[in-house]
């Protein structure tokens, strides 16, 4: 796991996916035991626990994000890799291709490309006068480069200047944050990525201390006091996975399973947040594109 046990979504994830093992008939104690290791968004954590996760040589592996991937693999080429929430993996070369593998991985993807150009686009459409916009990435991982390049070829479409701002570096957060609001007609966008999930009461703060409209990758940013958030179904991906895992300890291989695109995605608001930024009224097609609205 990405993130740390006594994060608040962490038991919605592991829950979600034990019952989905359960429904096919993977019951733990029963016909199942698992592992657990929560790397907590640090690198040399992720390829220590990589490290002890193989030398169990376990039936199967679960790894959520793309680091993780990568640090298994560095470890074994033999055993059974299935991914829930890993950002491109056919761009970042942890699988050959989506319909074949190829290797040792598969699972079901997270694909910057499929709904980066949404993050601007619903900015542009809940706060029409933004010119300007700060773009939260984690720098020391593939996957942030990746979206960031990706947000950033799309800029010029919605008129638009991007300015990068490093997750890890409060300092940076913090003055480049300041700077925008000093500008006017700015907002924010974070990327998917570990750290920024397990950090976002900071960024959600900071938005809020600037005054600045901001689109999230996943609902517990929304649920946390962020303004608007899009992305995969994030539940989703883990009751998805467990099908793999399921095929996987009968005997099936991950080169022989396509890895998966995303296939339900979700959009939620935060109507107090809405309303503390002076957003209310919203536009209609920013309202007829919610799935929900939180409170």
């Amino acid at each position: 796991m990405n993130t740390s046990a006594d994060e608040p979504d962490a038991p919605e994830r592991v829950g979600t996916l034990q019952r989905a093992l359960q429904e096919l008939g993977w019951v733990e104690g029963k016909n199942l035991q698992t592992e657990y290791r929560w790397g907590a968004g640090d690198l040399k954590l992720y390829s220590q626990y990589a490290a002890e996760v193989v030398a169990l040589d376990p039936d199967v592996i679960v790894a959520t994000a793309g680091p993780i991937v990568a640090a298994l693999k560095r470890e074994t080429s033999t055993l059974p890799i299935v991914f829930t929430t890993t950002i491109d993996p056919v761009g970042l070369g942890y699988v050959a291709s989506a319909a074949r593998p190829g290797g040792n991985a598969t699972g079901v993807a997270y694909v910057a490309q499929g709904f980066s150009e949404k993050y601007l686009e619903l900015l542009k459409q809940i706060a029409p006068t933004i010119t300007r916009v700060g773009v939260i990435r984690d720098l020391t991982v593939a996957a942030g480069n990746l979206q960031y390049e990706t947000v950033q070829a799309l800029a010029s479409r919605f008129g638009l200047e991007l300015t990068s701002i490093d997750v890890r570096n409060a300092e940076e957060r913090e003055r480049t944050g300041a700077a925008l609001s000093r500008d006017g007609n700015a907002g924010l966008v974070a990327t998917a990525g570990v750290y920024a999930t397990m950090h976002r009461e900071e960024i959600i703060a900071l938005a809020a201390q600037y005054k600045l409209p901001a689109v999230y990758p996943n609902r517990f940013y929304v649920k946390s006091g962020g303004l608007l958030s899009y992305g995969p179904a994030f539940l989703d991906q883990y009751r998805r996975a467990a099908g793999y895992i399921d095929r996987i300890l009968k005997g099936s291989k991950p080169a022989d399973l396509p890895v998966q695109a995303p296939k339900n995605y979700e959009t939620l608001l935060n109507m107090k947040t809405a309303k503390a930024l002076g957003l209310v009224p919203l536009p209609r097609i920013v309202l007829a594109r919610v799935d929900e609205i939180v409170d």
